[in-house]
């Protein structure tokens, strides 16, 4: 691949932004693939869940999880990964799992704190969704809380629990956001003729997102790889999907909407560990309350090191100009 290829231009903005662009330049090259690694494959195949991110046909990008007994992700070509997959309707993901539709996949063990990350092309739906690998890399260990995990039923089996589309963040998802260590966001950037797809991870002290009060988020960006994938498509399109998970009763919140950076304020200074933050004002909310079959549970040290050398909002409640403690409910 050429760097062209490689990294787009909301990648390069920020790439460039920080002095790294002919670092990255070079690093791509060595570690953006167009097809999966055998250690990928294998990785794949062992996982119980997989985060997917995908697009609707109205451009908005959502995140969710999708869940099987171990072996329902397989390899049959180092370009290919397929996916025993049954989405419920109810899943706003659901929309933009299309044939010819890109999109993004996050492979995560968090009791091991791998992560591996796949964007392509759907070229197979039904039982099964098939994917041509665009590009493949791997991802470091920063960040991710260490959980271990359990089905409380059989995979694919239907849930009790029950869906609710919300038009603002009401006080139950408010608490879970503010409870929050770990999310999952879906973007995209226009590439070419077509869409480029990511799905990432980010992990912070419990809390690390906050609810402003006019029900916006603000999510600070930490030191990590350096690839920009998320917040490069956010440079160029404003848009982002967000996934929260109650890792205790597998509920799932998902939100799209408007993003935005920003890349100078007093709250990055303020903000331990930041270099930069973005805003997110959630358009489309669903909860599904039970819709994982998986359970995880915390370990007792299972903290990432680096989310302990973060700060949170309490340290800066009094810069900036959304407190959270001053949110109506």
């Amino acid at each position: 691949m050429d760097n062209q290829a490689i990294w787009h231009d909301g990648e390069r903005f920020l790439q460039a932004a920080i002095g790294a662009e002919e670092r990255m330049a070079e690093v791509g090259q060595r570690v953006i693939r167009s097809y999966m690694p055998d250690q990928h494959r294998e990785f794949y195949a062992q996982l119980p869940f997989i985060v997917l991110g995908s697009v609707d046909k109205t451009g908005a990008p959502w995140a969710t999880a999708i869940e099987g007994q171990p072996g329902f992700i397989s390899s049959p070509a180092p370009s290919v990964l397929d996916i025993a997959i049954s989405l419920a309707p109810s899943d706003p993901a659901s929309r933009g799992i299309v044939c010819g539709s890109s999109v993004g996949l996050l492979g995560i063990e968090m009791h091991t704190r791998r992560r591996n990350r796949m964007n392509g092309v759907i070229t197979k739906t039904g039982g099964q969704l098939r994917v041509n690998c665009d590009q493949s890399f791997g991802n470091c260990p920063r960040y991710i809380q260490m959980r271990d995990y359990f089905f409380s039923r059989p995979p694919g089996d239907s849930s009790s629990g029950r869906m609710e589309e919300m038009a603002s963040l009401d006080t139950v998802a408010v608490e879970t956001i503010q409870e929050a260590d770990t999310l999952f966001v879906a973007s995209y950037a226009a590439v070419g003729d077509r869409k480029q797809v990511d799905v990432s991870h980010r992990g912070g002290r419990q809390g690390f997102v906050r609810v402003n009060t006019d029900r916006s988020l603000t999510i600070p960006d930490f030191n990590g790889n350096r690839f920009f994938a998320t917040l490069g498509n956010i440079k160029l399109n404003g848009k982002a999907g967000l996934l929260f998970i109650d890792f205790g009763t597998g509920s799932m919140l998902q939100m799209t909407g408007e993003a935005e950076l920003v890349l100078s304020s007093s709250e990055i200074t303020a903000f331990q560990g930041a270099e930069r933050l973005w805003n997110f004002r959630p358009e489309q909310i669903v909860r599904r309350t039970e819709a994982l079959a998986l359970r995880w549970s915390s370990r007792p040290d299972g903290y990432s090191p680096h989310s302990l050398m973060t700060g949170d909002w309490s340290s800066v409640s009094n810069v900036g100009a959304h407190r959270t403690d001053q949110l109506s409910t």
